[in-house]
């Protein structure tokens, strides 16, 4: 019963860290030069540790977790739509990517980056009935793979730093 609170408690905590640093990324929106439908993925870091340290399971609860929250405390209904479309296949290929073991954490964090715009691309086709939002992809690919690139190595450091008995 004591491993499975300090299991409940420490997904606490990672939920919690997921929030604030969606927060944190709505906070610094503003500040940086904005194209329509990026952002740097801030929270997905807790999500890449969580693959490397824990499980699956843990990662998509926590996932999942976060973006009804942040959509409930700061988004909408729509909101909710596309970042759930994104997690769902950005989760998908991060899991499989991760248990078949051929990349860091680096390079399923960038396929996780882009797999997620795809995923709200997707949604967007489908609720906006306009195929032509694909083309859009190609401008999503190319910052996706940045915000991967930075979100993987802050959840590879977090991997490398912080120690497993700690948890």
């Amino acid at each position: 019963m004591r491993e499975k609170s300090k299991n409940v408690a420490f997904l606490g905590v990672c939920t919690a860290l997921a929030l604030i640093l969606a927060y944190v990324e709505i906070l610094i929106q503003p500040l940086i030069p904005s194209i329509p439908g990026i952002k740097m993925g801030l929270p997905n870091v807790i999500i890449v540790f969580l693959l490397y340290r824990r499980s699956a399971a843990s990662a998509i609860g926590v996932s999942f977790l976060r973006i009804l929250l942040v959509s409930l405390l700061f988004g909408n209904m729509m909101a909710l739509a596309y970042s759930l479309a994104g997690a769902a296949l950005s989760l998908l290929f991060m899991i499989v990517l991760r248990r078949l073991n051929l990349l860091s954490p680096v390079g399923v964090s960038i396929a996780g980056g882009v797999m997620h715009n795809v995923g709200q691309i997707m949604m967007a086709v489908l609720l906006l009935k306009t195929v032509e939002l694909s083309y859009y992809l190609v401008v999503l690919t190319v910052t996706g793979t940045i915000a991967g690139i930075l979100v993987g190595l802050c959840g590879s450091l977090l991997v490398r730093k912080i120690p497993e008995k700690l948890f």
